[in-house]
């Protein structure tokens, strides 16, 4: 009982004021990770990716109004054909079609059988007749400047007045039995055996150049 009374009798120690403040300074709490962002490039990325999106909203826009443009405009639509001709003419047989007095500039008839084909009055610039048959075919008045010629099989066509002016016939390219009168060869690499022969034939003037055809042909 003595030590009961002796221990209420102890009087209180007075309470630091600075101690007090001390411990509430030290007790704050830490911010959590929504309050502080511990990643500075999270609002780069953020812009990135709206603006990878944003592009690609825009490239597909644009590539979806280029298709409707070239699609509503039957001109403009490339079929495989050339660019003047929309129809697919390559590896077709197109045996006596008429294509006569049509623009048909870098058509495509490669490999094609076009044999009895009608090419009157056609402009052929540039066309490429690649391997392809045409026997019989009328390419008379025909403009033919820079056509491709190339292993193609031209017997027994209608070459009057035609203007070959630069075309290729390399490989095993024939003229046999072609009627080549008023035909201009100018600048054509013909083999030598098809030069002599075509000179054994060549015969008027293209009406269109005003040369012989015999001397396009380099015919002694």
């Amino acid at each position: 009982m003595a030590i009961l009374n002796i221990c209420s009798c102890y009087p209180k120690l007075p309470t630091n004021p600075k101690l007090h403040t001390l411990h509430q300074a030290s007790s704050f709490t830490l911010p959590t990770t929504q309050q502080i962002s511990l990643n500075p490039v999270e609002p780069s990325r953020n812009t990135f990716i709206s603006l990878t999106e944003s592009l690609s909203k825009a490239t597909f826009l644009a590539l979806l109004s280029a298709s409707l443009f070239f699609t509503s405009d039957p001109a403009l639509a490339f079929k495989g054909g050339g660019p003047y001709g929309a129809g697919v003419t390559r590896g077709q047989d197109l045996t006596a079609k008429d294509f006569s007095g049509k623009t048909l500039i870098r058509q495509d008839f490669k490999t094609s059988i076009l044999r009895q084909a009608n090419f009157k009055g056609a402009k052929l610039l540039g066309a490429s007749f690649f391997d392809a048959d045409l026997t019989g075919a009328d390419l008379s008045d025909s403009d033919l400047r820079g056509a491709d010629f190339s292993l193609a099989n031209v017997t027994k066509a209608n070459l009057s007045n035609a203007n070959l002016e630069g075309a290729l016939t390399t490989g095993n390219t024939s003229f046999k039995e072609s009627i080549i009168q008023g035909a201009d060869f100018t600048d054509v690499p013909l083999r030598e055996d098809q030069r002599e022969y075509l000179c054994k034939i060549a015969d008027g003037v293209n009406p269109v150049t005003g040369n012989a055809t015999r001397e396009t042909l380099l015919c002694e």
